[in-house]
């Protein structure tokens, strides 16, 4: 720890900054108010929350161990800035190991060296992990970044991180018009039951194997997911074929972040359907019925994320039903050898 502590603050050039790992629930508020301090200066209309935060942090898996994963970095004791790391095995070719790496920092402790130590603390304890992983695949850096973010992408960019690909965060106004999109023939649309969870999930999981990225799809990972403050499938829309799940939009309202925001909107956090059901208009209806959902609980905009070159034409789904971009983001990679 001392050794760390000395390097990074030899990195900094910041006299007094020392590093520490996680150490309990007590350090989440701390890390989701870093978080957007800096979203805020950075004019990025996103927020995070204690709650989601922490059924993040919720579950330990070989994934993602808070415990081992996060860093906060303190000056004279008060945190200033923390970061995280994670790993998956990435879909579609070329398939790699991609060890993922964020953070934040105080926006009164920028320019301060903070988050260029930060940085390559996360590559090197990503390297330590990786030597302990017995893979035949290529290994790198993974990051993410709002385009908002320029002192972010900057950093990436000087620590030779390359864009890989372009998101779109898309809108789509409540107040106008929704379209009535029938149920493709044969299927339905119904309550799920919490025996189906799971497979609600699975389907998910399965679907998005034909989507650039990748997704921890562990039972950590998924009871992370039950445990979320915005679980709510009253709001989700899922189309089964008997009992098989054809399709499904997994919505969702952060109350929180709407608050902090001063807007209503709610999030269509993931619209998939699965390989055999694809061509037959399961994602437009799913998404016509969960804007209609949204506008009765009293929402005025839909909000989702999506692949700006996503291969299943999702892209095409979202604008014929009203949806804009509103917001970019960019994932960025860098190739590593352990």
């Amino acid at each position: 720890m001392q050794d760390t502590t000395a390097t990074a603050e030899r990195r900094a050039g910041l006299p007094g900054l020392t590093l520490r790992p996680y150490r309990d629930e007590t350090d989440i508020p701390v890390i989701v108010d870093i978080i957007n301090r800096e979203l805020e200066a950075d004019g990025v209309p996103f927020r995070e929350d204690v709650g989601h935060m922490g059924a993040w942090f919720s579950k330990a898996s070989a994934a993602f161990n808070p415990a081992r994963d996060v860093t906060m970095a303190e000056v004279g004791g008060v945190p200033v800035a923390f970061c995280d790391r994670s790993w998956v095995d990435t879909t579609l070719e070329p398939i790699t190991r991609e060890y993922r790496m964020g953070g934040a920092v105080l926006p009164e402790w920028r320019n301060k060296g903070i988050g260029t130590a930060l940085l390559l603390h996360n590559e090197e304890k990503q390297r330590e992990l990786a030597r302990t992983h017995e893979v035949d695949l290529p290994r790198v850096f993974g990051s993410w970044t709002s385009d908002r973010q320029v002192r972010t992408t900057h950093l990436l960019e000087e620590n030779g991180f390359a864009v890989v690909r372009h998101f779109y965060e898309m809108t789509r106004p409540l107040n106008e018009p929704i379209p009535d999109v029938p149920v493709p023939d044969g299927l339905e649309i119904r309550t799920v039951r919490p025996d189906e969870y799971r497979k609600v999930w699975q389907a998910d999981v399965e679907a998005f194997k034909d989507h650039w990225g990748g997704f921890e799809d562990s039972e950590e990972s998924f009871q992370r997911w039950l445990v979320r403050p915005d679980f709510d499938t009253s709001l989700w829309v899922v189309v089964f074929d008997g009992e098989k799940v054809a399709g499904a939009s997994i919505n969702a309202i952060s109350k929180e972040e709407n608050e902090a925001l001063g807007v209503k909107r709610g999030w269509l956090h993931s619209v998939f359907t699965t390989r055999e059901y694809r061509r037959r208009g399961v994602a437009r209806v799913a998404v016509a019925r969960s804007l209609a959902i949204l506008k009765e609980r009293g929402l005025d905009t839909g909000i989702l994320g999506v692949d700006a070159t996503n291969p299943t034409g999702a892209l095409r789904v979202y604008e014929g039903v009203g949806f804009s971009v509103a917001e970019k983001s960019t994932a960025w990679r860098k190739l590593f050898e352990v």
